[in-house]
């Protein structure tokens, strides 16, 4: 199973956090959201568009509820941001679109839901998770078993009969959470199902920084921390940014998973401010990978991460 070395030790101190009473108010509009939105998207109040809609206002919604502000753009000058692009959208007809995104908090979900309608591959036991299981039942997320693999085929089979009615499906192929400094390489298995259904793949690059536009750990969902303890210490944060890049489409038809996996992983890296080398493969201990932060490197220096 993937594994991360990443633990608290890899979370940057906030620059600034909130006090009480914006704390306080910020868990009166999550409570309140959490009451209103899974109404409307589990019922037939609104047409699908409208409950699309509202999917998508109600994950802004909880971002800004959270304190996490979001910007999106391109990662190339012929890539436009999520809500200029209509192909986004699902399609009545046709075939969807796998999305494949790095890892770094349980926030990633609400920061893509709330850039396109889609669907989610997401941990088996999220379901059972205080707030976002209420979420992922109603967005019938796509459940991954981590530790019962031979069910991986069957997981395959499903996101594949998701795109072939054209929905949206975002994948984290890396299959655990890293801090944003460092991470994980992209595992192939989940991209055999836009091979087989000829889905276009969107790589799409996540990163949370300060106010100043630094790099931030502070959101980093890692170690042995629970998701009451993480929610908790993310809603006293102040100032953090979810950036998210939307790179160049991959063409899936013809292609090799292994080579697929590779070229997204690519294109989700490039969006990055930082380079990795992969950690050296050892079977004693785990080694954390060296992390080169492109300003530094231009001077020598190399950072190890994690």
């Amino acid at each position: 199973m993937p594994a991360s070395p990443c633990g608290t030790g890899c979370r940057t101190a906030p620059v600034a956090t909130a006090g009480t009473l914006r704390v306080v108010v910020r868990c009166v509009l999550v409570g309140a959201l959490l009451l209103v939105f899974p109404l409307l998207l589990a019922g037939r109040v609104l047409p699908a568009p409208g409950r699309r809609a509202a999917a998508r206002l109600g994950a802004r919604g909880l971002l800004a509820a959270l304190g996490i502000g979001l910007d999106r753009r391109g990662g190339r000058p012929d890539v436009r941001p999520a809500d200029d692009r209509p192909d986004v959208q699902p399609a009545d007809s046709g075939v969807g679109t796998l999305i494949v995104a790095n890892h770094v908090s349980w926030t990633d979900i609400l920061v893509l839901a709330a850039c396109f309608p889609c669907r989610f591959v997401a941990r088996a036991d999220l379901v059972d998770w205080p707030v976002l299981g209420l979420l992922a039942r109603i967005v019938k997320v796509v459940p991954i078993a981590r530790d019962r693999l031979r069910t991986l085929p069957d997981t395959v089979d499903e996101v594949a009969d998701a795109l072939r009615g054209g929905a949206t499906v975002v994948v984290f192929p890396e299959g655990t959470t890293w801090c944003g400094t460092a991470y994980g390489r992209f595992r192939p298995a989940l991209f055999q199902a836009a091979i087989e259904t000829g889905a276009t793949v969107r790589p799409v690059g996540i990163a949370y920084r300060e106010r100043t536009g630094a790099p931030s750990t502070a959101t980093a969902f890692v170690g042995a921390e629970g998701i009451g303890e993480s929610m908790s210490r993310i809603l006293r944060l102040r100032g953090v940014r979810a950036e998210v890049v939307t790179g160049a489409d991959l063409d899936a038809v013809g292609s090799d998973r292994r080579d697929l996996a590779r070229r997204a992983e690519s294109v989700v890296r490039g969006t990055g401010d930082l380079v990795a080398v992969p950690p050296l493969r050892v079977t004693s201990r785990r080694v954390p990978p060296v992390v080169v932060d492109r300003a530094a490197a231009r001077h020598g220096e190399v950072l190890r991460a994690g």
